[in-house]
């Protein structure tokens, strides 16, 4: 619809696995009317993810939600497992899942101690949500299946249950990639929406026009959850890492989220670069060396984070269809209107 966020390009997908070697998998749970949830997988890279850890921070926007391994990752700074997301009640029965598949990769044969990350938001009004529906043949299953290339996105895996600014949320990816002389590199960004606040699109107010928006309508109330994911090839240590992963929150607040009480909102950042990944050190090896961008060059990183994240939010909006689920009905966000809200503001032509 000639919608464009910031002034960075995307890459040639315009999704998360525009970072070489980024692999995203999905399930999605469902059955009848009740059951609306599933399982969104993100693995850095093709190889063993517990033998090749890749660098890694994570930054709370607030802390109401379920992230396993957090403190793992602060204190080290570095991700050996996967990353996945899915429901609020789930999250046990993942991480379970997830270790099991793990401990089973060829050369994690020894392995006696390892560090899942499982994600979550609430898809408690579509899904039934006590139920704890995913199974472990449903995480295997999004693992086993991550592939480069494309990535599905709306009402799919993790997001099929999820509501976004009172309208049908999802899964969403954007990417961004700079130019060569400030490094070329790209960052690419999923994210599972279910928050709340007034909607904004391009600066445009669409939440506003539409008379849908927190604060005006009690029952969507502001509460809900967002997880986000970063992924770059940028060569950054854990510090830089926590850094990019701060300002992905700048791209929440632009589509219109004031990160209410109830709102669980994590990102989570890492680097597939080669230079800076931990492998097992030769025998009588005792230190590593690693080139990291500079502080002085990393706030285009900075702005290619924020335009991805509030791009990938808004596709989560844009691609997801009605659900009718466990308490009601959650519509798609209304395109045609939103079009229209989009020409009078001259956000699109």
């Amino acid at each position: 619809m000639g919608l464009v966020i910031g002034v960075l390009p995307a890459g040639a997908l315009d999704a998360i696995t525009d970072v070489a070697g980024v692999k995203v998998g999905q399930v999605t749970v469902t059955a009848g009317d009740s059951i609306n949830t599933g399982v969104t997988a993100i693995l850095p890279h093709g190889g063993n993810p517990f033998q090749e850890k890749v660098p890694a921070a994570v930054a709370v926007g607030n802390g109401f939600g379920k992230l396993t391994g957090i403190a793992q990752i602060r204190e080290l700074g570095e991700l050996e497992s996967p990353i996945v997301l899915t429901c609020t009640l789930c999250v046990a029965r993942v991480a379970d899942a997830v270790l099991g598949w793990l401990l089973a990769l060829p050369g994690n044969e020894n392995v006696q101690s390892a560090n899942v990350v499982v994600g979550e938001t609430n898809d408690g009004y579509l899904n039934a949500i006590r139920l704890r529906p995913v199974a472990e043949a449903d995480v295997v299953a999004a693992l086993r299946g991550a592939r480069e290339g494309p990535v599905e996105e709306g009402s799919v895996g993790a997001g099929r249950g999820t509501v976004a600014f009172g309208w049908k949320g999802g899964i969403g990816t954007a990417s961004r990639r700079l130019p060569e002389a400030l490094g070329g590199w790209t960052v690419g960004v999923l994210v599972q929406t279910n928050f709340g606040g007034i909607l904004t699109i391009g600066g445009a107010p669409v939440g506003r026009e539409l008379g849908r928006y927190y604060l005006r309508n009690e029952l969507q109330g502001g509460n809900g959850s967002i997880m986000i994911v970063v992924a770059t090839d940028a060569p950054l240590d854990a510090l830089g890492l926590e850094r990019l992963a701060r300002r992905a929150f700048l791209g929440v607040a632009r589509t219109g989220s004031p990160a209410t009480n109830g709102s669980g909102d994590f990102a989570l950042a890492f680097s597939t670069a080669a230079s800076v990944r931990r492998g097992p050190l030769a025998e009588g090896r005792l230190t590593r060396t690693t080139e990291v961008v500079a502080g002085d060059h990393i706030s285009p990183l900075f702005e290619a984070v924020v335009e991805a994240t509030e791009e990938a939010i808004v596709n989560s909006l844009f691609k997801a269809e009605t659900v009718r689920g466990y308490r009601g009905t959650v519509s798609a966000l209304p395109i045609d209107s939103v079009v229209t809200i989009l020409r009078e503001h001259r956000v699109i032509p």
